[in-house]
């Protein structure tokens, strides 16, 4: 059985990912890329779908010890974990180095003290688990090939097969250091270079250092915001700059449920929001790549503009189910693409102008070819902003006049007038000016509940939505209108969970939603986030730091953060870890540090 969500730590290699369990069991890996088919996928299933553990020996009929200890390296994305045993200690160091030829992922074990029993125990399972690879030595190397694939084994330590499966029984003294290394290449191709662990470790650390330096920020969050820029960082797919929301699927936004989704994509909200957080803290390159893949991705088709695409801009994400995976804890189904892709979501188009808006006024330098897009964006804005759609919450219901969008709209309007008057466009200044006001007039007619002094979720509904907490953030009404502060209020009363932590909307048990989906979810961490920032606008800046310390709480002991919490169960749920969790950290973290609001 999988572990808890927050007992894994990520690895990666700016190209694909793993997790890595507390008790030294990698069970989730995509090779080559982050929507690759999974080699290990117990995660989602059990360990007959793929593994790798390697930690202190133990019995048959006893679970694996968990680490005592585990940490990562300084600001890197080098993880250390250490078991204490009657028999010493012993540490076993994972990473995945920046990709320079194959991908690799490499585990070093290291005597610490005493004489300790190991055991690594190797299970490739592809396609999700449902292959058996066909394994065997070729030139004193291990190698498993299934079709495409073919994923090498090297290490010193003696091996052996057993139940389909690739063990290696060992022992550690002080000062002794062992290396495992599995390597991927295509089939057909040639084997690729035997590894170099204790090179490839210090070409890692240097790596991440060098990173980590560029970080302009250096306030009292900085551990907690360096931790979610490595992450940030660590989702980003290195040769496109297109950035995943996260680099798992169908974990459960309820242990159980059935809202399991596919991540594993450039979702143009997510990868705007992020792009801007690395802005705000030196990360120019990044965003410039991130602009590079957008306009590749878009092609100058805004009237096929899509919510969200693959990595490399791919627009065909068509979604399934992998019946023989019983999910995360039985949370089934198992989902692999994504239906959402071509949904109407209005909102998009302010994200990504918004996002475009801050890498022009941060300096980034000017693309000709990105602001003829945003002026596209606003002409095909124009025919269809009062149209409804599916929102930012991509329900699977009846499309609405989500308020959320309406303001999202507004935003991209207004960013482009901003840039036409900075002289950096031309446009029909009068006519989009008018364009805007007419945005605002109708949310502030339709989407506002004057009895109850708070917007909501849809024109004409009573529901509230919590991203309505975006109104003041994005400057569509200032944070002292009584609107807005009724509107925060109304969301602390009514969406709010017995731990203060706030919800995205209603939801209905098991009946169906206004997201056409049964079930409920837990507390969206992005919105907990939102709603501490919106306290610091409206002056009450000590309830938005303890808010904000409260979040910072539910970070595991790696600082990393899953899209929700479970109020009930007291644990994090959905897919881990999730950038639109730790791209409102960041926010806040700068938001608290340039008001004074922090503790100590």
């Amino acid at each position: 059985m999988a572990g808890r969500i927050e007992d894994y730590a990520l690895i990666g290699d700016m190209q694909t990912a793993a997790l890595v369990c507390r008790d030294g069991t990698v069970d989730w890996l995509c090779l080559p890329r982050f929507d690759s088919h999974a080699i290990f996928a117990g995660l989602l299933g059990t360990e007959e779908h793929g593994f790798w553990r390697l930690g202190p020996a133990h019995a048959a009929d006893a679970p694996p010890p968990m680490a005592a200890r585990r940490g990562y390296r300084g600001d890197s994305l080098i993880l250390e974990s250490e078991w204490d045993t009657p028999r010493g200690t012993v540490r076993v160091t994972d990473f995945m180095p920046p990709r320079d030829g194959a991908p690799q992922l490499i585990r070093i074990v290291e005597g610490i003290s005493g004489r300790v029993p190991m055991r690594s125990a190797l299970r490739m399972r592809f396609s999700y688990g449902r292959v058996v690879p066909w394994v065997h030595k070729h030139e004193g190397r291990t190698v498993a090939v299934a079709g495409p694939d073919s994923v090498w084994f090297d290490t010193s330590a003696e091996t052996y097969g057993k139940q389909l499966t690739t063990y290696a029984d060992f022992t550690v003294a002080p000062g002794d250091r062992i290396a495992f290394t599995i390597s991927w290449e295509p089939s057909h191709k040639q084997p690729p270079a035997l590894p170099e662990p204790e090179q490839s470790l210090e070409a890692t650390e240097d790596f991440w250092r060098d990173w980590v330096d560029q970080c302009t920020y250096h306030g009292p969050y900085r551990e907690a915001v360096v931790r979610s820029l490595i992450t940030l960082k660590a989702l980003t797919y290195a040769p496109t700059g297109g950035i995943v929301a996260a680099p798992t699927t169908s974990l459960p936004e309820e242990i159980g449920g059935v809202r399991n989704w596919d991540y594993r994509y450039t979702w143009l909200r997510d990868a705007a929001i992020t792009l801007s957080s690395l802005l705000r803290t030196g990360y120019r390159e990044e965003a410039r790549a991130w602009r590079e893949w957008l306009l590749r991705a878009v092609a100058g088709d805004p009237e096929n503009l899509q919510i969200m695409y693959g990595i490399a801009g791919e627009r065909e994400l068509g979604e399934a189910e992998l019946d023989w995976l019983p999910g995360y804890e039985n949370s089934g189904p198992v989902r692999v693409g994504n239906g959402a892709a071509h949904q109407l979501q209005l909102d998009v188009y302010g994200e990504v102008t918004e996002a475009l808006h801050l890498a022009h006024m941060t300096g980034l330098a000017r693309n000709d070819y990105a602001s003829l897009l945003q002026l596209k964006l606003i002409r095909y804005l124009e025919k269809h902003w009062d149209e409804p759609d599916e929102g930012i919450w991509e329900v699977r219901g009846p499309r609405r006049h989500f308020v959320h969008s309406k303001v999202m709209a507004w935003v991209a309007v207004d960013r482009t007038i901003k840039l036409i008057e900075s002289g950096d466009a031309d446009g029909p200044l009068e006519k989009w000016r008018e364009l805007r006001d007419d945005i605002h007039r109708d949310v502030c007619e339709r989407g506002y509940d004057k009895e109850r002094n708070t917007f909501t979720q849809s024109y004409g509904s009573k529901e509230l939505d919590a991203s309505l907490l975006l109104i003041p953030q994005m400057g569509f009404l200032p944070p002292d209108d009584k609107r807005v502060i009724g509107t925060i209020e109304a969301i602390q009363r009514e969406l709010s969970t017995p731990d203060g932590f706030i919800l995205r909307y209603p939801t209905s048990g098991t009946d169906e939603g206004v997201d056409g989906l049964p079930g409920d979810e837990g507390a969206f961490l992005a919105c907990s986030f939102w709603m501490a920032d919106d306290l610091a606008m409206i002056g009450r800046v000590d309830e938005a730091r303890k808010l904000f310390e409260k979040l910072l709480s539910l970070r595991n002991d790696l600082g990393l953060l899953a899209e929700e919490w479970d109020p009930r169960l007291q644990r994090q749920v959905g897919n881990f870890p999730q950038a639109f969790s730790h791209v409102p950290l960041i926010d806040t973290a700068l938001r608290l540090t340039a008001s004074g609001a922090y503790g100590g």
